[in-house]
């Protein structure tokens, strides 16, 4: 028998923080459900608090997180503790209002009181979404109002619990993997500035008197150090300035343009990117067709998805195909992004009227095919950076070594 504290909604949407024996924790879910409460976090007394379903990520830690914006994680969270207490039985103005009263932050606290007011105005969740548009995205807004349509608003806000999930997930693994290649590249040009700045000027002093008879290596690496000595803190404010306004180029709509084209053209990375977008566009026009929105409503919201804006573009046909009574598997095979594979299970949904399943089918599969070209890039991309990083540091030492021979043939 162990304890288990839980926090848990009461009918009225009075939230309750509470503890409770039980020899399991669903066993302790049960009690409190036979109590007439919702759960909404529950874990072990010694344990770090943990949601409930698809909740999980509501733990105190995140609660208690820096005050701020809305970002990614509090849609997440907010989602599915949401899809929780609707499943459970409550009616949606008393869920917002649990929602803010567990809120810590601020502008997640914001944000449910503004959906309490809208909704006991009576517009309906969708409705009081759209003033926040630029935080949740119009796939996010579409997805609610059928599920209002439906009446089946609980399932859906699961469904895109699941969808934030999947997609978190993804992402993060893409991050994780690059970590260590921007650590060694880092590591690298530091490597290379103090040796160039700080030990190359130690040996400036033995090959003053030896002028054009030093080995021309031995001089490239003597007055790149001398360079960097006397200039760097001018050279770290002009790499500085330059990487600022390189990106505040790169915010503008030509900068992500040049960008998203030359982020194609890499060697290997450029079909991870491109299967990664294919992967955002098929899961979301999976989960939007599943939820009955239409398929030109679909398509366009699927789209804008999409990051990368050549890819983005590609799929400005698409739409124009299918009011003309094209079918989509042909209409996408003429946008050049999904290979015949992807095709076939697209025509395959198409005559099955399983489309929405073979759009997520496909997801699955474009994630696993990203993941997979990811560790190959970073199995070619690890050991070329560390044969670059021993190069250029191998040239530099070689360079003062045939400086110090040519001294002492001198000297001999």
């Amino acid at each position: 028998m162990a304890d288990y504290v839980y926090r848990a909604a009461h009918g009225d949407g009075r939230v309750r923080d509470g503890r409770v024996a039980a020899p399991s924790r669903e066993a302790a879910l049960r009690q409190l459900q036979a109590q007439g409460l919702t759960p909404l976090q529950i874990a072990e007394a010694d344990g770090a608090t943990a949601g409930v379903g698809v909740a999980g990520d509501a733990r105190p830690g995140r609660r208690f997180a820096r005050d701020g914006g809305l970002d990614a994680a509090d849609i997440h969270a907010l989602t599915g503790e949401l899809a929780v207490m609707l499943r459970a039985g409550l009616p949606l103005d008393r869920a917002l209002r649990v929602l803010l009263d567990m809120a810590a932050k601020p502008a997640v606290a914001g944000l449910a009181d503004e959906l309490l007011k809208a909704v006991k105005a009576g517009k309906g969740l969708s409705q009081a979404l759209s003033a926040h548009q630029a935080a949740f995205g119009e796939f996010y807004i579409n997805m609610v109002r059928s599920g209002e349509a439906g009446g089946q608003l609980a399932e859906v806000l699961g469904r895109l619990a699941e969808h934030l999930e999947r997609v978190k997930a993804l992402r993060e693994s893409v991050v994780s993997a690059l970590i260590y290649p921007a650590v060694l590249v880092a590591v690298a040009a530091v490597s290379v500035f103090l040796m160039l700045g700080f030990v190359v000027p130690q040996f400036e002093s033995l090959f003053d008197d030896m002028g054009e008879a030093l080995p021309l290596p031995t001089r490239i690496i003597v007055a790149g150090g001398h360079l960097v000595a006397d200039w760097g803190w001018l050279m770290a404010l002009a790499a500085a300035a330059v990487l600022w306004l390189g990106r505040r180029w790169l915010a503008t709509p030509a900068g992500r343009g040049w960008r998203d084209a030359q982020v194609l053209k890499l060697p290997v990375l450029g079909g991870v990117a491109r299967k990664y977008e294919v992967s955002r566009f098929a899961r979301s026009m999976g989960t939007l067709l599943g939820n009955g929105v239409p398929i030109v409503h679909a398509l366009r919201i699927a789209s804008d998805t999409m990051a990368n804006q050549h890819l983005r573009g590609a799929l400005a046909g698409v739409v124009p195909a299918i009011k003309q009574g094209g079918r989509l598997a042909d209409a996408l095979g003429g946008s050049g992004l999904f290979g015949p594979l992807a095709l076939n299970m697209l025509r395959l949904g198409e005559e099955t009227g399983r489309l929405d399943e073979m759009l997520l089918e496909l997801a699955r599969v474009a994630d696993g095919e990203v993941q997979a070209g990811v560790k190959r890039a970073l199995t070619l991309l690890e050991p070329l950076l560390i044969l670059v990083l021993g190069a250029v540091i191998a040239a530099i030492i070689v360079s003062i070594l045939l400086g110090i021979l040519s001294v002492n043939d001198l000297a001999t």
